[in-house]
């Protein structure tokens, strides 16, 4: 585990000397969860010295910047012979009123001669309003957030905590997913009469939460069972709340198609984009459930998944390289295993060399997932060949011809048009059907067969 990075004991000093500094934040609370929870990061509040003053002190030790002033915090970077590896968020004690829905309007004051306790009043959850006085060592925890801890519970830190700021349903849900803690009955309560005021909140402040869900917790089924108990996914993933209570019929499935989704999104590794499409594979299968007598079908879901998670994604203000890679996996994800070596090439080529491994972890968690027992021996041993066949390094794509585009229109004094692009295409064919021919010789005279044809085709037309 990596050392906890903070500030140097001489800025510590230093700041002592005139007012209070307190830790604050996940590193104090991360601290009395677990012993093993991932190190962070220290941020800092600041008491008993004005805004001004504290910008002079800090600037004797580093970089300064002012991009928070107005909500009274500063970024401060020390120089490098205070161990300045790190950006150190350090703050002044602040009071926060909400003036409009959705924390879109509201007042932020700073005052340096606030009381701990009462910034720490203003904070999310009894958890996140704890501080340490560097000074004595001594936790201050206006709002027994220890206890809470001791407790397993997340807890408001007051009554209008998510009329406040309605993002804070979704960190709340967050932490009790990630920290394996249970909603406070109040705070659960509070959680179903507010959950409307999602919609006021951006879906870049949205994605932040679920990403953490996603990637931070072991088991983010929890936190989106909770959002389903409460109202929240049908507003901000309703193409995943239809998945609840559409249940899969025919020996496959021990669960409901939302129930899987969710645990397959358990078993992937704790990769964003894996774990995305983990979510998301299987969305459309309440509209393409077809009834049999054995069961039901749910043909091309998987084509039709990938249209559906890309338009939620999008809304979501996920990046096109995110989505991108979601969107390959969940197309491909009812790819066979047991295939041919030229099989295996073309899946290579189809997904990227490394986008294939994703995809077979994305087969492991789904079979899983499923619930009966399943192995996954087969995509096992799959593994092992697309290993072995990279090894051998064989065509994969265009880029791996032995000729290129310049070639062909030298050679048959083409100019540049999409039947460059048809010639080497059609040869990348051949290449993955037997590497053996990926020699410029033999690709040059195929390349001329294939001309020919193309040539004697349009006469044939004519």
């Amino acid at each position: 585990m990596e050392k906890i990075v903070g500030l140097s004991q001489q800025i510590v000093r230093a700041i002592l000397e005139r007012g209070k500094i307190y830790e604050v934040g996940g590193a104090v609370r991360d601290k009395y969860i677990s012993p093993v929870l991932p190190d962070k990061d220290k941020d800092y509040l600041i008491t008993g010295i004005h805004m001004e003053e504290l910008c002079s002190l800090l600037s004797r030790f580093g970089k300064v910047d002012l991009v928070g002033k107005s909500f009274g915090v500063i970024k401060f970077h020390p120089f490098k012979k205070f161990d300045g590896d790190h950006v150190f968020d350090v703050a002044l004690p602040r009071k926060e009123y909400s003036t409009g829905p959705g924390h879109k309007d509201f007042k932020v004051e700073y005052d340096h001669t606030l009381r701990v306790e009462d910034d720490l009043s203003r904070r999310d959850f009894t958890i996140n309003a704890m501080a340490e006085d560097l000074a004595t060592g001594k936790l201050v925890d206006p709002l027994n957030g220890r206890k809470d801890i001791k407790r397993r519970l997340i807890r408001i830190a007051n009554p209008d905590s998510f009329r406040d700021d309605p993002l804070r349903m979704l960190r709340g849900i967050q932490f009790a997913a990630r920290f394996e803690f249970e909603l406070e009955k109040e705070t659960l309560d509070s959680l179903k009469e507010n959950a409307d005021l999602i919609t006021t909140i951006s879906p870049e402040r949205i994605q932040e939460e679920l990403n953490k869900l996603l990637v931070k917790a072991k088991y983010p089924s929890a936190g989106f069972r909770l959002m389903q108990q409460v109202g929240l996914l049908e507003k901000i993933l309703p193409e995943l709340a239809s998945a609840v209570g559409v249940t899969q019929p025919g020996g496959y499935h021990a669960y409901d198609v939302f129930e899987h989704s969710i645990l397959t999104a358990d078993f992937a590794p704790r990769d964003l984009v894996i774990r995305l499409a983990a979510l998301l594979h299987d969305v459309s299968k309440p509209e393409t459930k077809v009834p049999t007598e054995s069961g039901a079908t749910f043909y091309g879901h998987e084509k039709k998944g990938a249209r559906v998670a890309k338009r939620a994604l999008q809304r979501l203000r996920y990046s096109n390289q995110i989505i991108d890679q979601t969107t390959l996996l969940i197309d491909n994800h009812m790819f066979t295993t047991g295939v041919t070596d030229k099989g295996v090439r073309r899946l290579i080529r189809k997904m990227g060399e490394e986008p294939v491994f994703s995809l077979l972890d994305l087969r492991r968690a789904d079979v899983i997932a499923q619930g009966k027992g399943g192995t996954t021996q087969d995509v096992d041993e799959l593994e092992e060949r697309i290993r072995l066949e990279i090894e051998r390094q064989p065509p994969f794509g265009l880029r791996d011809l032995e000729v290129d585009g310049n070639d062909i229109m030298t050679t048959f004094n083409l100019s540049p048009s999409p039947l460059v692009g048809q010639v080497l295409n059609y040869l990348l064919e051949l290449v993955l059907d037997d590497p053996e021919v990926n020699q410029r010789d033999r690709l040059m005279k195929e390349a001329e067969f294939f001309l020919k044809n193309i040539s004697t085709s349009s006469e044939d037309k004519e």
